[in-house]
């Protein structure tokens, strides 16, 4: 019997000791060639994203018959009322009413519920394309913005109501700029 202790006690020994070496060892290095071909398919991979991404927006404009403008980096925005307040600036604090929504109407947050959305423009916080697309009002303003996903919340979506990879629809309303 204690034969037969010793030589579990051993084994538990041998596994444990072999299993703790085993998660010691060190990945190999990475070579130049493998880091550069890998990083070469993932930018192929993004902009095959942004491609597909580009052609949803498109095709929810022609759906819904909207004319809308493309910023250089991708969004997309109408200009539905011109403000006549102060510009919207960098370093200023800006303060919206808003709503949400997904492409298939689908709606994610609101003002009227979360009340106003305020922030100071440049500092981040918020979506990039938010801030982009803020820039472009005056006080008083309203615009709808379309933002692919690496101009909202990208890959992994907020972790609440909008989901991965969303691209989202914006109404906005300036109310205020200090």
């Amino acid at each position: 019997m204690i034969f037969s202790e010793l030589n579990t006690s051993s084994l538990y020994m041998v596994f444990l000791v072999s299993l703790l070496f085993s998660c010691r060892r060190e990945n190999p290095p990475v070579s130049e060639e493998n880091y550069r071909a890998t990083k070469d398919q993932m930018i192929e991979i993004n902009r095959l994203l942004v491609k597909k991404d580009r052609q949803r927006i498109i095709g929810y404009l022609e759906r819904q018959d909207l004319t809308m403008k493309e910023s250089e980096t991708g969004l997309w925005y109408t200009i539905e009322v011109e403000g006549d307040g102060l510009d919207a600036s960098t370093g200023r604090r800006a303060a919206i009413n808003y709503k949400i929504s997904l492409l298939d109407d689908t709606e994610c947050y609101n003002s009227d519920e979360d009340g106003p959305k305020t922030f100071t423009i440049g500092r981040g916080g918020v979506e990039s394309g938010l801030e982009e697309g803020i820039l472009l009002l005056r006080e008083g303003g309203k615009a709808r913005f379309i933002m692919p996903p690496y101009l909202a919340h990208g890959l992994p979506g907020d972790g609440n109501r909008i989901p991965a990879r969303a691209i989202i629809v914006y109404d906005v309303q300036l109310i205020s700029i200090e």
